[in-house]
């Protein structure tokens, strides 16, 4: 059967199950009829089992559709932890930055426009999806800025502290600088210590791939310790190139940007949808988590936690988790499947990992005291779902080591409903952990309880 007549009929199949369906959770099981086929801990961590391919007719599409917290609800924090509302009433908060006053910086922010993406009935049926997951509203477009005046861990103002930008993701404060990522380049803004808005006109540092499909919208930036240079973060155009690999140009890569000049280089490659970034607790390389792709099972491919080494190349779309190749992808490239390297720590297939933090000096307890705090947005091609939470990922020695451990949960109710999702994620001045969640419009802030 030709490949266009065959994706049109698992289109339509889709998109006749979807619309027949009512129930909170989605599922469009697949015709091999199978679940995850690993424990969690066989798919998680350093050497994580790669699971054979599930060939399916029809994808398997289970979402929790997006309900908000019940009032005085909220999530369940680890033993020796404590979770309150830093913020609510938010617009779709994605991110998270601390200015070094104690000052938070939220991006309250959506998807641009984009023309070109998810054409056809596929196309459609995911859009559908993606509004039921809580991913449908318009982007406010702006950062606004929490304030806790008192230190009681309520903010009890909030401000716009910059408005009308290009769905704003990523921030980084450089000096007397503050850097934006909006969904299509690095914006400058003059920054003066204690300023709750910001009305200067942005000065552009450099632009970053966009244009009408934009696929992975979302970039990320962090600076240097230095502060001489920003890293920023692409995701892909596509899941595994099927939009061409001419739309995949400066994409699914992490690029080096002179704060100076605007200059810019491409620092590391293959990294299908990478989001947050750290640098490793105690020492200067740079770590990332990142989205891997979709509709080959529930346990492939795993989303993965990984220090980014200059001029790597980390597989996307040819093959993945080091060179395990992607039969979809044509033409095949195996000379660029013998340069792919595996990432440093695997995370779990869908979890949609996004936020990332270094402990730091955390004040949660000993348990989190050395690693890496990361939000899972959570899955919607795994039956059951994966993700919904956040978790912390231990260090030892300036790597990974062990399990990853829950810090927040309860996400997800037992309908399968979202109450929330969470995204960015930071270390306050106090040292405790903020977790954007843009579904509960939400800023969650965790404590240890001896604080």
């Amino acid at each position: 059967m030709p490949t266009r007549i065959k994706n049109t009929i698992v289109a339509t199949a889709i998109a006749t199950a979807f619309a027949s369906l009512a129930s909170p959770a989605i599922a469009l099981p697949g015709d091999a009829g199978k679940g995850p086929v690993a424990s969690p801990a066989d798919t998680v961590g350093p050497n994580p089992k790669i699971a054979p391919v599930e060939k399916q007719l029809i994808t398997t599409v289970q979402i929790a559709p997006a309900k908000g917290w019940p009032a005085g609800s909220k999530p369940t924090a680890a033993s020796g932890v404590a979770v309150t509302p830093f913020a609510s009433g938010l617009n779709h908060p994605r991110w998270v930055y601390v200015l070094p006053n104690g000052d938070v910086l939220v991006a309250e922010t959506n998807a641009p426009p984009k023309p070109d993406d998810g054409k056809g009935v596929k196309g459609k049926v995911m859009k559908k999806v993606q509004a039921r997951a809580g991913a449908g509203a318009p982007t406010a477009n702006r950062i606004v800025l929490l304030r806790d005046a008192d230190g009681d861990g309520i903010a009890e103002t909030k401000t716009v502290f910059i408005d009308k930008l290009n769905s704003p993701f990523g921030m980084a404060l450089v000096g007397t600088d503050f850097y934006v990522a909006a969904s299509d380049a690095i914006l400058r803004f003059p920054y003066t210590a204690g300023e709750t808005t910001i009305t200067a006109s942005p000065e552009k540092l450099t632009d970053l791939p966009a244009g009408t499909i934009n696929h992975h919208w979302t970039k990320n930036i962090i600076a240097t310790p230095d502060g001489a240079k920003l890293y920023a973060t692409v995701g892909s155009n596509s899941n595994a190139a099927e939009n061409g690999i001419a739309a995949e140009e400066g994409r699914a890569a992490i690029w080096e940007v002179d704060r100076a000049t605007g200059q810019k280089r491409l620092f590391a490659t293959g990294l299908r949808n990478p989001n947050g970034m750290a640098w490793a607790p105690g020492g200067t390389a740079l770590w990332t988590v990142a989205n891997e792709r979709d509709e080959l099972g529930n346990d492939l491919v795993p989303d993965y936690l990984t220090s980014v080494k200059e001029g790597a190349f980390y597989g996307w779309p040819y093959s993945y988790y080091g060179q395990h190749v992607d039969e979809r992808v044509k033409p095949k490239r195996p000379e660029m499947v013998a340069k792919a390297i595996a990432p440093d720590y695997a995370l779990g297939a869908h979890v949609a990992a996004l936020g990332l933090v270094a402990a730091g000096k955390t004040g949660l307890p000993a348990p989190f005291a050395n690693g890496m705090f990361i939000g899972e947005h959570g899955s919607w091609n795994r039956s059951p779902p994966a993700g919904y939470k956040v978790v912390f990922v231990p260090f030892a020695d300036g790597k990974p080591s062990g399990q990853p451990v829950d810090v927040l949960t309860g996400f997800v109710n037992e309908k399968g409903e979202a109450y929330g999702r969470p995204v960015g994620v930071a270390i306050d001045a106090k040292g405790a952990l903020l977790v954007a969640d843009d579904v509960g419009n939400v800023i969650w802030r965790a404590m240890g309880t001896a604080h």
